[in-house]
C-alpha cells in the first residue's frame, strides 16, 4: 500500500552536514520526496507537536534543541512508508538504534537523533497538515 509520512530532519543532523547522506538512504530504499521545505520552527507548532512530552522535565532542552536551527520537514511516499521509515530511522533512544539504521549509525544522544517520522496513518495525517496545512 503507498503510503504519505511526515519526516523532519531535525537541527543536529543540518548541523552535522548529514543531509545528503540520510535523503541518499531514504531514496535508495525506495521512497519519494513529495513536499521537501527548509524551516525554522517556532515554540508554538513545537508544543503542538510535542504535546505528548510538553509535561516531561526534558521538554525544555528539547525545546531549545529544536529551535537551535533550520529542520527539513518532507512528505515522503512510498510503499509501506510509515512502517518502512520507522525501520530505517531505528529505536528513538539512541542506544537502542541498530547498526545500518540512521539513528544507530549517526545519533549522538536520545534528544539529538536527527530525524522524526510518524508512527501510524492517523499520526502522519495529523503531521502533514500540521505543517503543510495546503497539502491535498
Amino acid at each position: 500500500m503507498v503510503q504519505q509520512t511526515y519526516i523532519m530532519l531535525k537541527p543536529d543532523a543540518l548541523q552535522r552536514g548529514l543531509v545528503g547522506e540520510i535523503l541518499a538512504r531514504i531514496e535508495r530504499k525506495g521512497y519519494r520526496f513529495v513536499r521537501c521545505e527548509l524551516r525554522m520552527l517556532d515554540e508554538d507548532i513545537l508544543r503542538e507537536h510535542y504535546a505528548h512530552i510538553a509535561d516531561k522535565p526534558f521538554f525544555p532542552d528539547m525545546l531549545a534543541y529544536m529551535t537551535s536551527g533550520p529542520v527539513l520537514a518532507m512528505i515522503v511516499e512510498g510503499e509501506n512508508a510509515i512502517k518502512g521509515m520507522r525501520i530505517l530511522m531505528g529505536a528513538t533512544k539512541f542506544e537502542d538504534a541498530a547498526a545500518g539504521t540512521i539513528r544507530g549509525d549517526y545519533a549522538s544522544s536520545t534528544t539529538m537523533n536527527l530525524i522524526h517520522g510518524s508512527d501510524s496513518e492517523e499520526t502522519a495525517a495529523i503531521e502533514i497538515k500540521r505543517f503543510f496545512p495546503d497539502h491535498v
